[in-house]
């Protein structure tokens, strides 16, 4: 291997979901059904960028607790989302523990009840007048991370006849460039519903489903106030392999 090579690590495939599994149905029809096309010539575009530092968030974009209200003239508690508080945080990094800075991360979720502000879902628990279920943050110096809001209640979902998926949160991070952007889902530890659900069990290795649960950190939690989760998200390195680069 050439010495300026010598960080390279190659891409393990079996770390990955197959794009076609059929126990969780959604992915039939989704999965590609021709070759896939590789990009011998990548843009600048693709391999560096986008620069989020001078993105202006609002002061409460990473607060999921006081972000949305239906009703603007609630105030105090009484307009607050219903459910457990808890902090999400972590760090961004590459696979070699690099932080990654100034990064965004974004994320969305049910509420407690278990349902989406999406016109789309049908689940028959109400919506929250206090809550949106979105949020968004740029990440410090070091790659950290923070937000405010409500776990997220399960649902049932039909891939089966009584398929439920694990209370969970969307997370998407850019990285350092848009080749690296990893969208993902956190679960919750210590969730019975883990194991159960047909899109966690695409996943054949244990240590691959286990990047993917946050972890209670009782030294982050506010007594009174909120549990803490930690989840940290680690992005591919400078040289990733040709594939992921691609």
């Amino acid at each position: 291997m050439h010495e300026h090579n010598k960080r390279f690590v190659e891409r393990d495939r079996n770390w990955h979901p197959p794009a076609y599994a059929p126990g969780y149905k959604t992915s039939v029809a989704r999965s590609p059904q021709q070759a896939l096309v590789s990009m011998q010539q990548p843009s600048v575009s693709e391999l560096s960028g986008p620069d989020f530092r001078h993105l202006r968030m609002g002061p409460h974009d990473n607060d999921l607790l006081l972000n949305f209200r239906e009703d603007p003239s609630l105030a105090g508690a009484a307009g607050l989302p219903v459910g457990e508080r808890i902090i999400l945080f972590g760090r961004v990094a590459d696979q070699f523990g690099k932080p990654v800075p100034h990064t965004l991360v974004e994320m969305w979720q049910a509420n407690a009840g278990g349902r989406y502000r999406h016109k789309k879902d049908g689940y028959l628990a109400p919506l929250d007048p206090g809550f949106g279920g979105v949020g968004r943050t740029l990440t410090d110096e070091q790659g950290w991370y923070r937000f405010r809001t409500i776990k997220p209640g399960p649902y049932p979902w039909p891939n089966d006849p009584n398929s439920w998926r694990p209370s969970h949160i969307h997370v998407s991070v850019m990285g350092p460039s848009i080749s690296t952007r990893l969208i993902t889902q956190m679960y919750f530890e210590g969730d019975p519903l883990i194991p159960l659900c047909p899109i966690v069990n695409t996943l054949k290795d244990p240590a691959a489903v286990e990047t993917m649960i946050g972890r209670l950190d009782m030294a982050h939690s506010k007594p009174m106030d909120c549990l803490a989760y930690r989840f940290d998200l680690v992005v591919r390195g400078e040289l990733q392999t040709y594939f992921e680069n691609q």
